[in-house]
C-alpha cells in the first residue's frame, strides 16, 4: 500500500470499535497463507487470532479456494426469494447431519448479528403462535455478547458491554448473573438459587433464554460448567420459553467437540451459527431451529417468518461453506484442537506466576490470559507484531484462538510473546522512590 492509501485509510475508514479522531494504528496486509500473515512490507505475523476466530483452516486454503473459482463460473449471487440452487441445498444438507439432532430447519443469513435478530424473531412469533402475545422480553446470562445490531446489542451484558451508550435506544430485557467460571467448577446451589428466582419473576414476559453455552467469547472469554445449561433448560421448559444458543464463536470444533450444545448433553430449541462456517472466506450464518419451532411459526398470525436479507443463501458462500465443512470433517480436526489445547496450556501456565496476571485459562483452541489491568492495546500491538505475531487483545483479556493447522512451534511463539510482553511492563512499572 502507498502512502496515500494509508492516509486515506486513516482519514476516512471506520475500522472495527475506533475513533476517526484518533483511530488505533491499522498495518496494511498484503497476502496471508497458512497461520502466516504477510504484511506489505514483508514482515510475516503467526496469526493468533484466526481473523476473529473464524478462518479455522487457515488462509489461501486450495480447497476453499477452488469452490469459490467454480461457484462463480456459474452464478454469484441469485436472490432466495423464489428461486433456490444446489451450495444452498447441499449446505442444509451438512448442516443438518452434523447439528445437535433435531435441529432440522434453517434460515440461511447473512452475518452472525443478523443470525441472532432471526433467532429472535423466530422466539417472539412462536409464542405468539402459542398465544403469548405479552412474551416479548428475552433472558440471558449477564456477561454475554451477542453483536452489534438493535435485537442482539439488546441481549449484550447492559453494564459491562460496549453498547451501554444505547441504553436509550435498544429494547430492555432481563438479566441474570453469568455462571460460576470453571468449565470442570462444580455447580453452585447458590447460583441454582437466583436462576429459579429470575425466571419465576421474569419468565412469564420472555420468549427464550439466550445464550452463548460453555464459552462467553467478547463479553470476557468467560468458561462455565455446563451442567448450567441443563439447569436453565429445564427452567425454560417449566416456564414455557424457548433455549437459544449463540454457537458463534464456538461451533465448528473450537471448544474440543463440533458444537458447544454437545457439552450439555442435549438439543437447543434455536442455534445460531456464523464465523468458522465459510473457514473465514465470505460472511454467512445459519439459525437453525426444531421442526416444532418452525411448525409453531408456521401456524402464526404472520404464517411466514418475518425475514429476508437481500444476500440470503448467496451461492458463493453457501459453495465455500460447503467445501469448508468437508474440509473439516475430512480433517484430524480433533486431535488437532486437543494438540492446540495441550500446548497453550503448556505454554501459557506460566503466566499465572506474573504479578500482572489474575488468571490463566484454556479450553479447546482457545487461550485467555486475564491481568488485573486492562491492556494498552495500541502499545501490545505494537510489541507483537515487532516480535513476528498478531494478536488483539480487549479489555483486561489477552487471548489466542488461532487456526486449527497452526503448528506447535508457532503455538509456542504465540505464547512466548504474550510472557515477553507480560514481562515487559513489570519492568516499565515506575519503582517508589526511597522512603515513600
Amino acid at each position: 500500500m502507498t502512502s496515500d492509501q494509508l492516509s486515506f485509510d486513516r482519514s476516512h475508514l471506520w475500522h472495527p470499535y475506533t475513533s476517526l479522531s484518533k483511530p488505533l494504528p491499522v498495518y496494511p496486509v498484503a497476502s496471508a497463507s497458512g497461520a502466516t500473515i504477510t504484511l506489505a512490507d514483508g514482515w510475516e505475523l503467526t496469526d493468533g487470532m484466526a481473523s476473529w476466530w473464524c478462518a479455522v483452516h487457515g488462509y489461501n486454503v486450495p480447497e476453499l479456494n477452488a469452490a469459490l473459482q467454480e461457484q462463480t463460473l456459474k452464478m454469484s449471487h441469485v436472490m432466495f426469494g423464489g428461486f433456490t440452487h444446489e451450495p444452498a441445498v447441499e449446505l442444509g444438507r451438512r448442516l443438518v447431519d452434523i447439528t445437535p439432532a433435531g435441529l432440522n430447519k434453517i434460515f440461511l443469513a447473512d452475518s452472525g448479528s443478523v443470525s441472532v435478530e432471526v433467532a429472535m424473531k423466530m422466539a417472539v412469533q412462536y409464542q405468539h403462535a402459542k398465544g403469548g402475545r405479552q412474551r416479548s422480553k428475552f433472558l440471558t446470562f449477564r456477561g454475554g455478547y451477542h453483536g452489534d445490531t438493535t435485537g442482539p446489542m439488546s441481549v449484550c451484558d447492559p453494564d459491562t458491554g460496549m453498547h451501554g451508550l444505547f441504553s436509550g435506544f435498544i429494547p430492555t430485557h432481563h438479566f441474570v448473573g453469568r455462571p460460576p467460571g470453571g468449565f470442570s467448577a462444580p455447580v453452585d446451589a447458590a447460583y441454582v438459587a437466583e436462576l429459579e428466582e429470575v425466571f419465576s419473576a421474569c419468565a412469564a414476559k420472555c420468549a427464550a433464554f439466550i445464550c452463548e453455552p460453555v464459552v462467553q467469547g467478547a463479553g470476557g472469554m468467560h468458561f462455565y460448567n455446563p451442567a448450567y445449561l441443563r439447569i436453565v433448560n429445564d427452567l425454560c421448559t417449566k416456564h414455557g420459553l424457548l433455549l437459544i444458543f449463540d454457537e458463534i464463536a464456538t461451533g465448528f470444533g473450537r471448544t474440543g467437540v463440533m458444537f458447544a450444545a454437545e457439552h450439555a448433553g442435549f438439543t437447543p430449541d434455536i442455534m445460531c451459527l456464523g464465523k468458522a462456517l465459510t473457514g473465514g472466506y465470505m460472511t454467512l450464518a445459519a439459525t437453525l431451529c426444531t421442526d416444532e419451532v418452525a411448525d409453531v411459526i408456521g401456524q402464526s398470525e404472520a404464517r411466514v417468518l418475518m425475514h429476508g436479507p437481500t444476500f440470503m443463501g448467496n451461492p458463493l458462500a453457501c459453495a465455500v461453506a460447503v467445501a469448508s465443512i468437508d474440509l473439516l470433517l475430512a480433517s484430524p480436526w480433533q486431535k488437532r484442537v486437543s494438540t492446540l489445547s495441550e500446548n497453550l496450556s503448556l505454554h501459557l501456565r506460566p503466566a499465572a506466576r506474573m504479578g500482572a496476571v489474575k488468571d490463566v485459562r484454556v479450553l479447546g483452541g482457545i487461550g485467555v490470559v486475564e491481568t488485573h489491568e486492562p491492556v494498552d492495546v495500541a502499545k501490545a500491538q505494537a510489541f507483537y507484531v515487532a516480535r513476528g505475531v498478531w494478536i488483539r487483545p480487549f479489555g483486561t483479556r489477552i487471548y489466542l484462538m488461532p487456526p486449527y493447522i497452526v503448528s506447535a512451534e508457532e503455538t509456542r511463539k504465540l505464547c512466548r510473546v504474550i510472557l515477553e510482553e507480560l514481562e515487559s511492563r513489570s519492568q516499565d512499572a515506575p519503582t517508589a522512590a526511597p522512603g515513600s
